[in-house]
């Protein structure tokens, strides 16, 4: 999450948050202030998920959607999908400004609050924008919260990342929700599936990490998670594959205080490294990550000489 900040356009510091006050960040979604532009936008970008989705997303998606009352028309009125989501699991979606430190987010999350980036992105940043908008956060993220052991998960995720602050291994327990929560795939009568919100808003990626020969599908095993970095500004070149959400809470489940230790006195896994250890459902052939590495290094020359 933190790994965003460097780029992020809507991004809030700790200045003034003291822990335990979970309302620091909450601001009034203020819907009647979204613009025809926006609403717009929001139906753009709907309209580009379903024609992607069907056949990719997990089965409970579509139905959680329909559920919610999230639907093409308008961006949504988050107190409405409370009212029902807090019926089905608890939870809450609370509007932020934009991406808010890891720490506070970990808290809100602990406490059954989904924070929510209350701008939506502007058209020239249809295709993909590096920070989440309320079209990744509402679309993405909330319809699975409204599966009862997977918001279990999260919410304990929320109390394991505000003890990974305390040990400073924020970084290492933030690979976690990463590989799962936003780009996470799961097996479903022996197909692959997507519930990661990263893949769930993107056109392209939902295409990509379902019927792409190029990355490689790695069964979820959290150790080996802990160790893997990640980049933000292309698609995965590894997916990690859950069997079902009862897997995915029973393996972050335990004290990860030994596996940080360990984690910081073994290597670091590059984005897209296969390890030994690896269960590979599908190999990939890779084709695509050479290409995202030169355009990476294009960026990055490009950078350099701007400032020169």
């Amino acid at each position: 999450m933190d790994n965003y900040a460097t780029s992020a356009e809507h991004y809030s510091s700790t200045k003034g948050w003291e822990l335990g006050n979970l309302d620091f960040y909450t601001i009034p979604q203020k819907w009647d202030e979204y613009t025809d532009i926006e609403h717009q936008t929001w139906q753009k970008l709907y309209k580009n998920q379903m024609e992607v989705l069907e056949g990719r997303a997990m089965k409970s998606f579509m139905p959680s959607l329909k559920a919610l009352n999230i639907n093409a028309h308008e961006i949504p009125r988050i107190e409405k999908i409370n009212d029902i989501l807090m019926e089905k699991t608890g939870w809450q979606a609370v509007c932020v400004p934009g991406l808010i430190p890891a720490e506070p987010f970990f808290e809100l999350l602990a406490n059954k609050r989904f924070p929510v980036g209350q701008f939506i992105r502007r058209p020239e940043q249809m295709d993909y924008i590096q920070e989440p908008d309320i079209f990744h956060d509402v679309f993405g993220h909330v319809p699975i919260l409204a599966d009862q052991t997977f918001a279990d998960h999260v919410e304990a995720y929320g109390h394991g990342g505000l003890k990974a602050a305390k040990l400073g291994s924020v970084d290492l327990i933030s690979r976690i929700y990463w590989h799962s929560v936003e780009f996470g795939l799961i097996k479903e009568d022996d197909e692959l599936r997507i519930f990661g919100a990263g893949i769930l808003s993107s056109p392209t990626e939902c295409i990509f990490a379902i019927d792409s020969d190029s990355p490689t599908r790695i069964k979820f095993n959290s150790e080996r998670i802990l160790r893997t970095k990640y980049d933000i500004d292309d698609f995965q070149e590894n997916y990690f594959v859950i069997n079902d959400f009862q897997e995915l809470f029973d393996a972050t489940k335990p004290d990860f205080t030994p596996l940080y230790e360990k984690t910081k006195n073994s290597r670091t896994l590059k984005p897209g490294e296969l390890h030994e250890s690896d269960e590979i459902l599908t190999k990939g052939t890779g084709e695509y990550a050479i290409g995202a590495k030169e355009r990476r290094a294009e960026r990055k020359r490009q950078k350099l000489n701007s400032k020169k």
